[in-house]
């Protein structure tokens, strides 16, 4: 068996959440779960039972307690949670009134701001009762066009206590990009800023917000929130086209004297918040996720899979256009201090996000995969560089984080801090596969499957596989499926993205699978899996072996349709732009060959100057492909940089 990177104490099994809960359960079952399978089978095999027993370990903050914790519950979809219950996702999230900080604030300039737990509860009930004068009421929508500041965190929080829906995108974002995804479902409200930093520059974004508002009626008012300077005067000329908004600001909102704040007492799949796909092969799918299933999923994954306490202090590098900002936002209830940041994560140096993680204290410390290759090609060693003793955990998610991922966090980060790979997506607003405080960490693995989630590998005509590699299925219904697609008459967008394979299943769309120690792989995504003579491969294990070479910063690899099978053609982003060479390129299929396979080999390795990304950050291997087949990309807004399709334009232009 495969040697552990790192395995818990036997102390820090014993006081771990995860030890805690399994004596819940085993109490309340008679049950002896003598290991983490045994737990997860039994989640899986009785999940009202679980889910209601978490909802008391979490200590759920509800006015009215559900009978049941689920009905219909072999229907996935359609079963039905915690029917009967009321509550209020903002006010589980407002549990704790004292002066203890809950949010940090940093900026890429040095600008750092703290806000106690008691000065968000205020701000919160500020800012709803403006909202309640705008006569907001339960299920109507309010969007976010915002930073990661604390601004953002307390407009959802006063949406959500009043029962309205948050949708948020990051600043960056286009106007065509904000339209597809605001236009669709029709808020009344923005909150917006006037401008934000990226990489050392100023970007002005009030003439980008007005635009976008004149081209989505339903929106009656911007509230400008500052970005560290004073905000925009509303007598600036403004254009009637086709309608006009109100404008407001929110240092303004914030003058009064504080107000009761009166939470809406709602029902568990009452929407919470409307979440946006990629939207590279179309309009981005508008997913609305409940509080319920939202809440319980997040401190699930929080207290028993992260183990995290009102003692630590959690940093996620994110943008409010990622899922991973609405997961962080609800470790607010579990009293822990969030640090935010907003600006790159390399400016103005590599290290920049290790330097906050040893200023801040940091103990959970997040970041995506691509970042941690950024930080390795970059020669950044904080083993050697930073004092980072608070730090206990490192987790990483956005994409697969290779074995040369997990090699240089051990060697060049921490060697005695447990790394959490996990894998699920802005579908369930959370995670299939994630870390576990009582289990050892493997090269390469996620640990576990979470609880409750019935996670398993098939082949193509839909039989488990044991071993192996096939589709990423969940079996069996789980709180935070989403409610629906937003205006989807008769579910057939929601499940046509994921019950259309196979009845009753959900088919994720991700290559996987599952490993001796029953931890998991995830190797690409299916719609990317190259089939070269009929071999399905898939695309994280090309790009793995492309970390080895630091002459090469990024990569992207598709399949393309050649002489009635399919090729492997890699392109490559070379450091500083040096010249690809016949020399390289054999070293590269050496090593692909030798580590890989033969079949894993591309045909053609070819030079780009950037790679397509989406917002969050991901590859658009479907747009690459898209554009090699001389077919076009249906919404290249949805593309951080969509200037970058031009490299493989004029290559399929050369016949390559």
């Amino acid at each position: 068996m495969t040697a552990p990177l790192w395995r818990p104490s036997d102390i820090a099994i014993e006081q771990s959440q995860m030890t805690q809960f399994t004596r819940t359960v085993e109490q309340a079952t008679g049950l002896a779960l003598d290991n983490y399978n045994a737990l997860h089978a039994w989640s899986i095999k009785n999940p009202g039972e679980f889910w209601a027993l978490f909802w008391d370990f979490a200590q759920i903050k509800a006015s009215i307690d559900a009978p049941v914790a689920v009905t219909n519950a072999d229907a996935f979809p359609g079963a039905q949670w915690f029917v009967g219950a009321r509550f209020n996702f903002a006010e589980n999230l407002l549990r704790e009134r004292s002066d203890r900080i809950a949010l940090t604030a940093l900026l890429e300039n040095g600008s750092r701001r703290e806000y106690t737990y008691n000065t968000v509860y205020d701000n919160t009930a500020k800012i709803a009762q403006h909202l309640k004068h705008l006569e907001i009421q339960p299920g109507d929508r309010i969007a976010g066009w915002l930073p990661n500041i604390p601004e953002t965190a307390i407009a959802m929080l006063a949406t959500s206590s009043l029962g309205g829906v948050w949708s948020s995108c990051s600043p960056d974002f286009g106007i065509p990009g904000a339209v597809d995804r605001f236009g669709q479902i029709a808020p009344k409200v923005i909150f917006a800023c006037t401008s934000y930093q990226y990489a050392g520059k100023h970007i002005d974004t009030t003439a980008k917000v007005r635009e976008v508002v004149a081209q989505v009626p339903s929106i009656k008012t911007i509230v400008w929130v500052s970005y560290d300077e004073v905000c925009p005067q509303s007598s600036e000329p403004y254009k009637k086209k086709p309608h006009d908004a109100a404008e407001e600001h929110w240092e303004q909102w914030l003058i009064s004297p504080t107000p009761p704040l009166n939470f809406v007492q709602l029902a568990f799949d009452h929407p919470l918040y409307i979440l946006y796909s990629s939207g590279t092969t179309g309009k981005p799918k508008c997913i609305v996720h409940g509080q319920g299933g939202t809440l319980l999923q997040h401190m699930k994954e929080h207290q028993l899979h992260l183990d995290l306490r009102p003692s630590d202090t959690l940093f996620f590098f994110t943008t409010c256009g990622w899922m991973m900002w609405n997961w962080v936002m609800t470790a607010l209830a579990t009293t822990a201090r969030i640090v935010l940041y907003d600006g790159s994560p390399f400016h103005p140096k590599p290290s920049a996000l290790f330097d906050i993680s040893r200023d801040e204290n940091v103990t959970v410390f997040g970041v995506s995969a691509k970042f941690l290759n950024g930080t390795q090609k970059a020669g950044v060693v904080p083993i050697k560089t930073h004092n980072l003793n608070s730090l206990r955990m490192l987790i990483s998610t956005g994409s697969p984080l290779t074995h040369e991922g997990f090699t240089y966090v051990y060697e060049a980060v921490k060697a005695d801090c447990h790394l959490v790979s996990m894998s699920g997506g802005t579908d369930l607003i959370s995670c299939f596969m994630l870390g576990n405080p009582n289990l050892a960490v493997y090269n390469g693995e996620l640990q576990c499957a979470g609880l409750g989630m019935a996670v398993e590998i098939w082949d193509e005509k839909g039989k488990p596989l044991p071993k192996g590699k096939g589709e990423l299925v969940c079996t069996r219904a789980f709180p935070s499926s989403p409610i629906g697609f937003w205006n989807d008459p008769n579910d057939a967008k929601y499940r046509a993205a994921y019950f259309d394979r196979w009845n009753n299943v959900w088919v994720h769309g991700d290559f996987a699978e599952r490993t001796e120690q029953h931890g998991y792989i995830i190797h690409g995504r299916s719609d990317a899996v190259l089939n070269p003579g009929g071999v399905r491969i898939g695309t994280a294990e090309i790009y793995r072996q492309i970390e080895h070479f630091d002459d090469i910063v990024d990569a992207v690899c598709v399949g393309q349709n050649w002489q009635q099978d399919v090729r492997v053609i890699l392109f490559v982003v070379m450091r500083d732009n040096q010249k690809l060479n016949s020399k390289l390129i054999d070293a590269l299929k050496l090593r692909i060959r030798h580590y890989a396979s033969p079949r894993h080999i591309p045909t053609k390795i070819l030079q780009v100057q950037d790679i397509p990304r989406t917002m969050s950050g991901k590859i658009a291997e479907l747009a690459v492909r898209a554009v090699i087949h001389n077919e076009p990309v249906q919404n290249t807004s949805a593309l951080a940089n969509p200037e970058s399709l031009n490299y493989f334009a004029r290559l399929v232009e050369l016949q390559y």
